[in-house]
């Protein structure tokens, strides 16, 4: 399997650990990870803001740059959104750039659906709450969202649930949004701001010590917020939160082997 990642410019530039974690995580699951050099920004700042045309050119490198992998693989819903939803209007009459679409993968569905992992053996003894961001869960489909009539399900969730002592915590409105929203958060400041607010205050009343996610975007505006009040609710993407109960769970197994070596000696020596 030839998986390429793909990584967001804010991951590169202010949050470089999420991108070692999802390497890490991707390289003990078994698949090997290449990090095409260079890869840009997917463009969806300037379509975002209506300027399409100028998103063009970043969508056309991305076909060059990753259009040889089996897979791309990206730590994030909202960039994952942009190529799969909205580079459409760029690959018309391009059956090869289509293609390419449908193969890039937000890292949690990557999982899900195409390596079909249904448990991580891994210990996380946190109180953690699960933050829904909009393009994972409206166009990725994720999860399931409050508007809609269906049976529940979540992939993200699907990965944490088993986890040795984690506790999800219970959201009384699990599928909000933030209020980061791109440029939005800085035309709309005191909006964004708000919205913001009011996801934290949703996850103190459910006793979130860990609030989690798979856009580290997200996860940058609600850390600000919380920063800021001086809270000492923490953010972590999913995939650190993966990788941190893996190496718990290979210390833990590590101990206990020792202990086991230990016992081995003492009982040895005793029959000396």
């Amino acid at each position: 399997m030839n998986v390429a990642l793909f990584v967001p410019c804010y991951v590169d530039q202010f949050y470089p650990d999420v991108g070692m974690a999802t390497v890490e995580l991707l390289e003990r699951l078994g698949v090997t990870v290449e990090f095409p050099e260079d890869q840009t920004c997917c463009g969806q700042p300037m379509a975002n803001t209506g300027c399409v045309e100028e998103a063009r050119p970043l969508a056309e490198k991305y076909f060059r740059t990753f259009g040889r992998y089996d897979y791309v693989v990206c730590p994030s819903g909202s960039c994952t959104a942009m190529v799969r939803q909205h580079y459409e209007e760029f690959s018309h009459g391009n059956a090869a750039f289509g293609a390419l679409r449908a193969r890039t993968y937000e890292l949690c569905e990557f999982l899900t659906d195409v390596l079909q992992v249904r448990r991580i053996s891994g210990r996380f003894p946190h109180r953690v709450g699960l933050h829904q961001s909009c393009h994972g869960l409206r166009e990725l489909r994720l999860g399931s969202s409050s508007e809609c009539v269906g049976p529940p399900f979540s992939k993200v969730r699907s990965l944490l649930e088993p986890l040795e002592g984690i506790q999800l915590t219970t959201l009384s409105r699990p599928d909000e949004c933030c209020g980061f929203g791109g440029t939005f958060a800085v035309a709309e400041e005191a909006v964004s701001c708000m919205m913001g607010h009011d996801r934290i205050a949703d996850h103190e009343q459910a006793g979130t010590e860990v609030l989690a996610g798979v856009d580290m975007s997200c996860l940058m505006h609600l850390d600000g917020l919380l920063r800021r009040q001086k809270k000492p609710m923490r953010v972590m993407h999913v995939a650190e939160i993966l990788l941190a109960a893996m190496k718990a769970a290979d210390s833990q197994g590590s101990s206990a082997t020792t202990s086991r070596a230990h016992e081995a000696t003492s009982h040895v020596q005793a029959h000396r």
